[in-house]
């Protein structure tokens, strides 16, 4: 029987930015969809969004550069607030006083942990206009 590995398992986001970068996660749990923001990541760190075993196996995340307004996208509408937030619920965003982003799924295969990098790269950012 192998010793299973001490690494801790969570859910981290690392930003291979120069640039802050606000950060908020999506998931199902026993209530039903949450929304959770936002992680302040400066450049060049990792922060832990989830602690511990992941519970589930998709996970939404949506990324936006505070200096730029470069954003990190899905096709995943989500609820989301200008500030510190944890919403129930992905349905009527505008009419409960939230904004509406697009999150990007991650299926993590139903690992213990996940790490997801954020950089410049052209295709996984996109411009605020």
């Amino acid at each position: 029987m192998s010793v299973p590995d001490e690494a801790k398992a969570d859910f981290r986001v690392c930003n291979g930015t120069q640039n802050l970068v606000g950060v908020a996660i999506g998931y199902r749990a026993k209530e039903g969809w949450m929304t959770e923001g936002w992680w302040q990541v400066p450049a060049t760190t990792c922060a832990t969004l989830i602690e511990g075993e992941l519970q589930s196996r998709y996970y939404y995340l949506y990324a936006e550069d505070a200096a730029r307004g470069g954003r990190w996208t899905g096709d995943v509408n989500m609820c989301v607030a200008e500030n510190e937030f944890k919403v129930t619920g992905v349905e009527d965003c505008f009419a409960r006083g939230f904004q509406r982003m697009g999150f990007k799924e991650y299926d993590t295969g139903r690992q213990g942990s996940w790490m997801v990098q954020l950089s410049d790269t052209p295709g996984t950012q996109e411009s605020q206009n």
